[in-house]
């Protein structure tokens, strides 16, 4: 059983320690709590060297030196905090890089709230689960044979079809039916070929709707997209080894995934508003009347500056939008604003909980969007983002790649 260690302030008295237990259940992992004394926790707290008034801040420091040095046996790391606590959020990021900087081990860190329940845990135990159990299979660099990937994501579906490291069929659909939307990307992915599904030696599912296609399809493997994605990232972009970053801007959430040599190590995903996600590029790319996929170049000819959006929230934003477009605002202007606005949340949200590493691989359909990927690289300070060939498809090719010769190695 994968064990996850918990390191978190307020959990029992919120009410959420139980979901927290039952969402590692679901995935095969066990919560467990590092015990310490109060003559450790003092000891643990000076040798840190955060101060602080909490004396449950204090607890969670000596449970993550306890960790580090090698008191509590874990095979992964949780990290909660409740989200009106100011110091935790603080602190919370100082234990994730303790951490990080002292072990191997793969970190995710939370904002619970008093209604926070376990299916919203799902996936992040189901990566933490994944990475630990599935280290040899995420280790794989070449595809081989024939297998096909599914990445049903909640905008589109995507299917891949690889046949000895190399993709050979494609196939993108508006997500609708889950399983028709899978079929019907399918028939898109073998039309470019002459083999059937029948020839496949693997099929790898992933996304929103994982569960449901991969027991309709009977897939050999159905995995979360944090793993999948990354996998995916590094593959395409050639940077299988050594240290990266992915963020996925996808049409519902985002993920933000540090990786050393392909296995992820720490991940957030996830955002406080729609506002931060594909789907408020495409709503503004239907108030300019143009195409989504021209977006990009419209945003690239603006200047975000002209063009205030200050609201996090998917509608506040377009009223922002419709306001500044009254007052004379330019479509490109505009455009240039939305992308900076996205890129701005993400931020502000995800890459704070990270460290980011170089190189910065930017995928999923957004990546097309030119002027958002320039937007993410100026909030970066300029760093070069590295948008892989076929960065669309990475949950698909992802789990194309894993699946192969899963036999061999599990």
């Amino acid at each position: 059983m994968v064990k996850i260690v918990q390191i978190s302030c307020g959990t029992e008295y919120s009410g959420v320690q139980k979901e927290i237990e039952r969402a590692a259940e679901t995935f095969g992992a066990e919560i467990i709590i590092p015990e310490t004394d109060l003559d450790y926790i003092e000891e643990a707290y000076e040798k840190f060297g955060f101060e602080c008034a909490s004396s449950g801040i204090k607890l969670m420091i000596a449970r993550a030196m306890s960790v580090v040095e090698g008191r509590t046996d874990a095979d992964a790391i949780f990290i909660a905090t409740c989200f009106r606590c100011a110091e935790g959020a603080l602190v919370r990021n100082e234990i994730r890089r303790f951490i990080q900087q002292n072990t191997r081990l793969p970190v995710v860190t939370y904002s619970f709230t008093e209604r926070t329940k376990a299916d919203e845990l799902f996936i992040r135990m189901e990566a933490l689960s994944t990475i630990v159990s599935r280290k040899s299979i995420l280790a794989r660099e070449k595809q081989e044979g024939l297998t096909l990937g599914i990445d049903s994501g909640s905008t589109t579906t995507k299917v891949v079809l690889m046949e000895n490291n190399e993709i050979i069929g494609t196939g993108w659909i508006p997500t609708t039916d889950v399983i028709s939307s899978a079929e019907e990307g399918m028939k898109e992915a073998f039309k470019e070929t002459d083999y059937k599904i029948q020839d496949i030696e693997g099929m790898g599912v992933t996304g929103y709707g994982r569960l449901t296609i991969g027991r309709h399809f009977n897939a050999d493997l159905i995995q979360e997209e944090l793993s999948v994605n990354s996998k995916g990232a590094v593959f395409l972009s050639n940077h299988q080894k050594g240290e990266a970053t992915v963020i996925d801007i996808g049409g519902m959430d985002n993920k933000v995934i540090t990786v050393h040599d392909s296995i992820p190590d720490n991940f957030t995903m996830g955002g406080i508003c729609a506002g931060t996600s594909g789907r408020f590029l495409e709503i503004t790319a239907k108030r300019l009347g143009v195409d989504i996929t021209e977006l990009g170049s419209l945003a690239i000819q603006g200047d975000y500056h002209k063009t205030p959006l200050d609201s996090y929230c998917i509608v506040f934003g377009i009223q922002d939008l419709v306001t500044a477009l009254a007052a004379g605002s330019t479509k490109e202007d505009a455009a240039a604003a939305a992308c900076h606005s996205v890129a701005e949340q993400v931020y502000e949200q995800q890459l704070q909980e990270i460290d980011v590493r170089e190189p910065v691989i930017q995928v999923g359909g957004t990546s097309l969007i030119e002027g958002l990927v320039e937007a993410m690289s100026d909030i970066l300070g300029g760093i070069e983002i590295i948008v892989p060939e076929n960065s669309q498809y990475i949950g698909a090719v992802g789990a194309a790649l894993l699946v192969s010769g899963m036999a061999k190695t599990e």
